[in-house]
């Protein structure tokens, strides 16, 4: 199966793009009340932090697999931003997570893990696009997609 790279960038960005853009924002309207849902979100982040890390370090192992020379060549153009994500996921575990909990300085840290998120899910993106973009250069039969 050599398009596992692939699936997994997808499921990356796709858990990223579900947890932060429905998931979340449906907490907040349908729990009754904003500290439950806060909550909740906070342990879902939680979860997706390790979703991200164990993705990226699966896709960081695809970028250095000789098996797949053409797949690796394109996990290599995303290594950046896997490595970006991964970090971005952690700093806002252990970072950011823990002050908006303590409800310390809240519209500041909560700013700022928004905005981290939506960075990471940017890297995953990336990293997506990197693996899936048309490549000119690849012969016809070495082609994943």
């Amino acid at each position: 199966m050599r398009t596992w790279p692939v699936w997994v960038a997808a499921l990356w960005w796709g858990s990223l793009t579900t947890l932060g853009f429905a998931v979340v924002p449906l907490l907040f309207v349908y729990l009754p009340t904003p500290a439950l849902a806060g909550a909740t979100a906070a342990r879902l982040f939680e979860f997706q932090t390790w979703v991200s890390v164990s993705l990226g370090l699966l896709l960081l192992i695809a970028s250095r697999a000789p098996r797949w020379p053409v797949l690796s060549a394109r996990a290599q153009a995303g290594t950046g931003f896997i490595i970006g994500g991964m970090l971005l996921a952690l700093l806002m575990q252990f970072g950011v997570a823990p002050r908006i909990g303590m409800r310390e300085n809240l519209r500041l840290w909560h700013t700022l893990g928004s905005a981290m998120y939506f960075l990471q899910w940017f890297c995953a993106g990336a990293t997506f696009w990197a693996l899936i973009k048309p490549d000119t250069a690849v012969p016809e039969a070495t082609k994943i997609l």
